[in-house]
């Protein structure tokens, strides 16, 4: 099935949701502010239309859908207010993929107005705000409608599973993994690698259509600041679920074929080859870059935990992401599932291993 159909997050409130179990995600946003109120800065400070088109690419649902949207509304409201200006009005399109869990952001938008109008005053235009489903490694809106896009724990998705992995005929095997380690192939390795450049390359071109000149893009995804492609920072969590995956397999749970042919669509870029595909690519100037890191127990939202409940959490998060895929693939069988990721707490908390979670932000101006 293609990615489109297949990832999104877990949908609803509960104790399993997505909405739940983004702690980690909300730690990153907070890290870029600093850049985003940057980048808006200085497009506020221009003549600013009467109405504001925003994009919140990657919206996913919970409390970070709207993160940002309140951050960029209130930053260009503020700085009019000091510029002696109205404030404009604000067309929002939140986007993600069409099995994302929109009714529940939906549901969240009346206390969403009232809370802003309470926060910007009575001066503060309406805000309208409406979904937008399809990838955004596509074409998804009309030409040069945009003056803000922001994406925040999105563009380490790939459209796809690398093809060469995925080649009934001739696979390439990433024996016993569900994504990149020490122990892939170097033709795993530059097939995750040339489907990011493929992916990033594509993502920059749809949105140079549809962004106005000068307008702004701020991006933040997990990357790497090494050129290792499979440093423990990228790896370590994958190889723990991998590890989980050849235990089910050994307990007969799973079939040995179906690992071999399960291969997670995403990948942590460097740095550098960022640079090099918005240079390559050539609509936009990279204005900032900046690298956010995140500790190996972030998903505790600040706590300090014993190892055994961090572990918990982390599957708890994982799940919430990974849940539709591996379903996809392996089947709905909730047993699996819970085996899985009970295995998982078990090796991460038996193991004393701790990763920095590593991520990076980019501000960009269409030229």
């Amino acid at each position: 099935m293609e990615r489109q159909q297949v990832l999104h997050m877990k949908g609803g409130v509960g104790e399993e949701s997505y909405a739940k179990n983004s702690v980690i995600q909300t730690t990153y946003l907070s890290k870029s502010m600093s850049v985003l109120w940057q980048a808006l800065q200085d497009l506020a400070s221009s003549n600013l239309p009467e109405s504001v088109t925003i994009a919140e690419l990657g919206c996913s649902s919970g409390p970070n859908t709207l993160f940002a949207v309140t951050e960029i509304t209130s930053i260009i409201c503020k700085r009019c207010r000091e510029l002696g200006r109205p404030p404009p009005d604000f067309l929002v399109y939140l986007n993600d993929l069409p099995a994302n869990d929109f009714n529940t952001v939906f549901k969240s938008l009346p206390d969403f107005h009232q809370k802003m109008q309470e926060k910007n005053g009575p001066e503060f235009q309406p805000m309208y705000i409406c979904g937008v489903p399809g990838s955004f490694y596509d074409r998804i809106f009309s030409s040069k409608c945009l003056h803000i896009v922001h994406s925040s724990s999105s563009l380490h998705w790939l459209s796809q599973v690398p093809p060469e992995l995925s080649d009934k005929e001739n696979p390439v095997i990433n024996k016993g993994k569900i994504f990149l380690s020490k122990t892939s192939p170097p033709a795993v390795i530059n097939a995750y690698k040339t489907q990011f450049q493929r992916d990033f390359s594509s993502f920059l071109k749809f949105r140079s259509a549809e962004v106005i000149p000068e307008g702004r893009m701020v991006l933040s995804f997990r990357a790497r600041r090494t050129p290792d492609p499979t440093p423990e920072e990228s790896c370590l969590l994958w190889d723990y679920l991998g590890e989980a995956f050849q235990d089910l397999v050994a307990q007969g749970l799973i079939e040995e074929e179906k690992l071999d042919t399960y291969n997670t669509p995403y990948y942590e870029p460097y740095t550098e080859d960022i640079k090099a595909e918005v240079e390559r690519e050539g609509s936009f100037t990279l204005d900032r870059m900046e690298i956010n890191v995140a500790p190996w127990d972030g998903v505790n939202g600040g706590n300090k935990y014993e190892r055994a409940t961090t572990a918990e959490n982390m599957a708890k998060a994982i799940r919430a992401v990974n849940e539709s895929m591996i379903e996809s693939h392996f089947g709905p069988e909730a047993e699996i599932m819970d085996r899985l990721f009970q295995r998982f707490i078990e090796i991460l908390a038996a193991d004393t291993r701790e990763v920095e979670h590593v991520g990076v932000v980019v501000s960009l101006i269409r030229k």
